[in-house]
């Protein structure tokens, strides 16, 4: 197992904004390629303005698959086109287990 953590900086108060238009045009349509994330964080204290979306998969190479996918559908590419102007960067990151999950990962 793979989680990848994609953290997106907004503009200042675009955290509301970003989430309206992936829960409309892009919530869905990620689900479908990429299976539900683990979770989908704002930040309180710290670096304000980002979310936090983790993603896992069985393997890399079941990411580029479903990601290939995902970049191939115009339903993502108007929710990209809706969110553009509202980021500042965007960080991601692969993040590996460091214990057998047979062992809960702790």
């Amino acid at each position: 197992m793979i989680v990848e953590e994609r953290v997106y900086t907004t503009v200042a108060g675009g955290v509301p904004r970003y989430l309206d238009a992936w829960n409309r045009l892009g919530r869905d349509v990620q689900i479908e390629h990429l299976g539900a994330p683990l979770g989908v964080f704002s930040c309180d204290v710290g670096d304000l303005n980002t979310l936090t979306f983790l993603w896992p998969y069985t393997s890399a190479g079941e990411r580029a698959d479903r990601r290939a996918r995902l970049m191939n559908d115009p339903r993502f590419s108007a929710f990209r086109g809706a969110v553009r102007d509202l980021l500042v960067s965007q960080r991601n990151r692969i993040l590996l287990p460091v214990q057998p999950l047979s062992e809960g990962n702790i």
